[in-house]
């Protein structure tokens, strides 16, 4: 993993009402075709490419590379009995605990961030390629920023890249 560049590319924007938890829930998303345009012009030519199976990121993922990988790793976390439902019915009890412990909490049927992270570190961990393009989730790409920059999960919860975007990480 020393040595890796990882170009994390955030799906863009999902077909779902706002406020509803929609984790690993396989939804469309915007038409690829305008990211992929505008991301090809900023990324390094002739990189491999490997995306989250689910629709948002699969659509985009082809539009960048024919050739791309679908990995389940690269998945949103599982966000369990919470999938689907508003978040302002979750119950609050659930909330709470989850904020009180977001690196370890894992909702009812789901994943919790560590998990997540670790998940996200066993699929890089297979590389074989010294830089590579994924394109995922934000959450994935949040917990590969928390591993590339040495600091908590919790740390970097404000760090929240917008649908499309690209993010750069190193790993030393």
């Amino acid at each position: 993993m020393a040595g890796l560049i990882l170009h994390l590319i955030r799906h863009p924007p999902p077909h779902i009402a706002p406020g509803i938890c929609y984790g690993q829930l396989d939804i469309a998303a915007q038409a690829a075709a305008p990211f992929a345009t505008r991301l090809c012009a900023e990324l390094p030519p002739h990189l491999p490419v490997w995306s989250s199976p689910l629709r948002r990121c699969r659509e985009l993922a082809l539009a960048l590379s024919p050739a791309a990988q679908f990995d389940d790793r690269l998945r949103e976390m599982n966000f369990g009995q919470w999938e689907g439902h508003p978040w302002d019915d979750i119950p609050c009890h659930e909330l709470d605990a989850w904020a009180a412990d977001i690196t370890d909490y894992a909702p009812p049927g789901g994943e919790s961030a560590q998990q997540l992270q670790q998940r996200a570190l066993a699929f890089i961990a297979t590389l074989t390629v010294p830089e590579a393009v994924l394109v995922t989730h934000a959450g994935i790409i949040r917990v590969l920023y928390a591993a590339a920059s040495g600091k908590s999960i919790s740390a970097c919860l404000d760090f929240n890249p917008p649908y499309g975007s690209l993010t750069v990480l190193a790993f030393a």
